[in-house]
């Protein structure tokens, strides 16, 4: 890889609101990503009047939905609150069960959002999805009619092998990775550009089979045209590897 290059996770995911790179600040990307995910949407025809509110996954997910809310005029809401006074960010159990009930007692639900609604949620980004499956059941537990899930950036599809970003390791731990190995074995995974696109076949089975596993009403990805757009510096300054594979 280009040592040049900028991880674009740094805009959609690690960055800090407050925090600039190459003049770009994180949080006005972060609502120009969720703005340019809802002009996608209704450029699909997805029918944005249908959603009660609009949501994101906290706490990075927020932002991008915030753009995505501006953009629909639908309204922005937290049907769920991340409850964190009582945790250091350092502590993690060491037993996934652990972490599972973790990840359960923080969220805290806003009945009144919930029950009976239409939700859309936006999460940063979607990797193994264990803990969105999890967020997902929850909001069903508590009355959601249905929920539609975006992701900030395209479908990951390649393991990182420049940093150590610890949220996956293997290709094959990537929810991308199996739900491809299941519609169509290895050799689906010569065709792994057909599959990010969303208006192909092979992308629209992959969208439709992750909705069936994860029980969303929809799933959508950002494009990686439209997340340079957020972004908006040159792109051949940005790494794009977990995406395309491209070095």
């Amino acid at each position: 890889g280009d040592p040049r290059r900028i991880c674009s996770f740094l805009w959609t995911y690690y960055g800090y609101p407050t925090s600039s790179y190459e003049g770009v600040n994180v949080e006005a990307m972060r609502y120009r990503n969720g703005e340019i995910m809802a002009r996608n949407d209704q450029e699909t025809g997805f029918d944005q009047q249908t959603l009660d509110y609009v949501g994101g996954v906290p706490d990075s997910g927020t932002p991008h939905a915030i753009g995505y809310a501006n953009r629909s005029s639908q309204h922005f809401a937290r049907a769920f609150i991340k409850y964190t006074p009582t945790w250091s960010r350092s502590f993690m159990p060491s037993t996934q069960t652990d972490r599972n009930q973790i990840a359960k007692m923080k969220q805290i639900p806003v009945k009144e959002l919930i029950e009976g609604k239409n939700l859309l949620f936006v999460d940063d980004s979607i990797v193994r999805g264990t803990q969105l499956r999890e967020t997902v059941e929850f909001l069903y537990e508590n009355g959601a009619k249905s929920v539609h899930m975006r992701s900030a950036c395209p479908p990951i599809m390649y393991g990182c092998k420049y940093l150590n970003f610890s949220r996956a390791t293997s290709d094959m731990e990537l929810i991308t990775r199996q739900v491809i190995l299941e519609l169509e074995g290895e050799e689906g995974f010569a065709h792994l550009e057909e599959y990010a696109d969303r208006t192909s076949e092979r992308g629209k089975r992959m969208r439709q089979a992750i909705c069936d596993r994860f029980h969303f009403a929809s799933l959508e990805f950002q494009s990686l045209e439209g997340l340079e757009e957020a972004i908006g510096i040159e792109p051949c300054k940005l790494c794009t590897y977990c995406w395309n594979g491209k070095e």
